[in-house]
């Protein structure tokens, strides 16, 4: 499987430049496993669609404004995307612009911090994990002083392939779920965007049940990938949260036969890391890195909301491997998966309708229900 197989054309204008207003307005594609059909809807039908059978598992992240503008010694303007904190003064982070190591950098007359260059590499042995020049960022300030003077100074990290028009008062809501509550993503869950109040509390009084988790969105994200990491399966990877009740709570559910659909491929993949091969879900908390392909059997999600992704990235193969995965409870083990690549795919199908029709994609776009 080769990262060529996952690339498909898309018109610049279908990307979303901004927040689809209000929330729920947005179009959904459902795309159904059991019949291979496509239909649409405005993601407010998720009322209609859903029932009492059906659990939704939401990442309540928080996006923080993550992105700094900020002046070298030697006047030389650079921007840092905070990914990751790693100590009270400290963060990962990765850097646009030139630097050299223990580089000083301005933000404002009383706050600066030092970058310094650090290796990342994945768990893998030596031979075959590589290694990559991040970055590391000390600051001046520390503990609350620090995320304080960064909710002042810093900006929504939006995708670069996103330019809104809209203030950072604005952004900082529009780019944030409704239930948003733990503070330490780099980009936000998107698939969670469409929901509002309204809807969760309509979905809940007819009988669908809401569960929550956290992924906090980090370097993997912001990073192409490689052709080596899709033969390792394995990601950069990102802290993940899910309580001991949740687990519970989900293992009861998916027993009773309710259908597990995550809201986006980050509860995903929490629920897979955590399921054994029975399909027992354990809570926990610690980091994820893997990697879901097509052949991928998964072991606890039955279906997901999702964004429309680009071309050639993990997440555009983690939803093709689900729409190729059987949808019966009773597929065996070792049943047949059916995918070769993307082209002629159920998923490219519905990429492809998705186009005809208009949907906007990536982060402020449409979203698909698989089911």
């Amino acid at each position: 499987m080769n990262l060529s197989d996952f690339h498909f054309e898309l018109p610049e204008e279908l990307i979303g430049q901004q927040a689809i207003e209000p929330r729920d307005s947005c179009r959904l594609l459902v795309v159904n496993r059991s019949n291979q059909s496509l239909t649409h809807h405005i993601f407010r039908d998720l009322i209609d669609l859903l029932d009492d059978r059906c659990v939704l598992v939401l990442n309540d992240t928080k996006v923080f404004p993550a992105r700094l503008f900020g002046t070298k010694e030697t006047g030389g303007k650079i921007e840092i995307l905070l990914l990751k904190q790693t100590s009270t003064d400290t963060f990962e982070c990765l850097v646009r612009g030139k630097t050299k190591d223990d580089q000083k950098i301005n933000f404002d007359v009383s706050f600066f911090g030092t970058l310094h260059h650090v290796v990342i590499s994945t768990d893998l042995p030596a031979s075959k994990a590589g290694v990559e020049k991040s970055h590391s960022i000390t600051f001046n300030l520390s503990g609350l002083d620090l995320i304080a003077k960064i909710n002042e100074l810093g900006k929504t990290p939006l995708p670069p392939y996103i330019h809104s028009d809209s203030k950072e008062a604005e952004l900082r809501e529009q780019y944030q779920t409704v239930y948003a509550r733990e503070k330490g993503s780099a980009a936000a869950p998107t698939a969670g965007l469409h929901f509002t109040p309204e809807i969760l509390n309509r979905l809940q009084n007819k009988g669908v049940q809401i569960e929550k988790l956290t992924l906090h969105v980090g370097l993997g994200t912001f990073k192409p990938v490689t052709e080596e990491q899709v033969a390792t399966k394995t990601l950069h990877a990102e802290s993940f949260t899910l309580s001991q009740d949740v687990a519970k709570r989900l293992n009861i559910a998916k027993k009773s036969g309710k259908r597990i659909i995550a809201v986006g491929t980050t509860s995903c993949r929490v629920l897979e890391t955590l399921s054994d091969e029975s399909g027992n879900l354990s809570g926990g908390a610690g980091e994820t890195n893997i990697f879901i392909q097509p052949g991928y059997r998964f072991k606890f999600i039955d279906g997901m909301i999702t964004n429309f992704h680009l071309p050639s990235t993990s997440l555009l193969m983690l939803v093709s491997a689900l729409v190729s995965f059987p949808n019966s409870p009773a597929s065996p083990a070792g049943g047949p998966i059916h995918f070769t690549n993307f082209y002629d795919s159920l998923m490219d199908q519905a990429y492809a309708e998705a186009i005809k029709n208009k949907y906007k994609f990536f982060s402020f776009g449409d979203a698909m229900l698989i089911v």
